[in-house]
């Protein structure tokens, strides 16, 4: 018993240090009206869903046909409106600074429209995905058929995850896309931001280690290796010392550029059309269009 006793003295006290308002101030979340945080588990579902629509066949329902897509395209999307909607309206309620009457009416409304808009993007995203997907079999001689890199290549989960978190973060929906951005960051080890613009034809051969910034434009037909960072060179603060948001920041990358493994590109340059920077090379100027760039050794 008194070894119980010792126990629950110890966890007294650290429940109390814990609970002090100057140890959680800056880590704590109190639900606005309520509402609780968005659901990392329902966006991964939602994702998936998504996923077995924008590739039919390859993903849980291999059993698809001409003859049933509809319905079974139909029966996703309705599933994907009803619980997307509800996670937008969620990260309305985390980054909301209205009155509880106002929010909750406002919310909810705005949730609704822009998960309508967003399906209505989903056609244009495929679109998207199949030049990334042919991409990625034309730039690999590993690749069997392109049905292999929708199934197995990480460039293509990660991509996928992105362009679906770019349509909502188009939409001005808060940390939603960001979270789904970071799902496949964690399953791939590809970081790209969801506001990142990519155009079509875009692949990252193996992919871990590649980062891609907020503010980063890539043309079309744009090939990436392991471990390229498209980065910031410096974040400049504002009179109050905090770090100015949302300026261009991360560099331009034309169309048809190839990027070899681990090469560090840095700041709003541009690396121009046809361009190839070489393996491990650290580029903060702009790059001429068809310049190569390699390390001499």
């Amino acid at each position: 018993m008194a070894k119980y006793l010792k126990i629950d003295s110890v966890l007294s006290g650290v429940v109390e240090s814990l609970c002090a308002p100057e140890s959680y101030m800056g880590v704590y979340h109190q639900p606005s009206f309520g509402s609780p945080m968005p659901s990392v588990e329902l966006l991964s579902d939602i994702v998936e869903r998504l996923r077995s629509v924008l590739f039919p066949g390859f993903f849980k329902e291999p059993f698809i046909t001409p003859e049933n897509m509809a319905y079974f395209v139909g029966s996703k999307l309705e599933k994907v409106r009803r619980e997307l909607t509800k996670q937008v309206e969620r990260g309305f309620c985390f980054a909301c600074d209205k009155d509880e009457h106002a929010c909750s009416a406002d919310c909810a409304v705005r949730a609704e429209s822009m998960c309508n808009q967003f399906l209505q993007t989903l056609p244009h995203v495929r679109r998207l995905l199949a030049t990334d997907v042919q991409a990625a079999f034309a730039g690999d001689p590993a690749a069997k058929n392109p049905g292999e890199t929708i199934f197995c290549y990480p460039s293509i989960r990660a991509v996928t995850n992105h362009r679906i978190a770019h349509e909502l973060h188009k939409l001005g929906i808060p940390l939603i896309p960001r979270i789904i951005s970071e799902m496949a960051h964690s399953a791939t080890g590809i970081d790209i931001h969801p506001g990142a613009t990519i155009g079509e034809s875009f692949f990252i051969d193996h992919g871990t280690g590649t980062v891609i910034g907020e503010t980063c434009i890539i043309g079309n037909n744009v090939r990436l290796y392991q471990g390229v960072t498209l980065g910031a060179k410096s974040f400049p603060k504002g009179e109050n010392g905090h770090l100015v948001k949302g300026i261009a920041r991360h560099p331009i990358v034309e169309d048809n550029v190839t990027v070899y493994s681990g090469a560090t590109i840095l700041g709003r340059i541009t690396i121009g059309e046809g361009a190839v920077i070489g393996g491990n090379m650290w580029v903060v100027d702009d790059v001429p269009p068809g310049a190569k760039m390699y390390r001499n050794l």
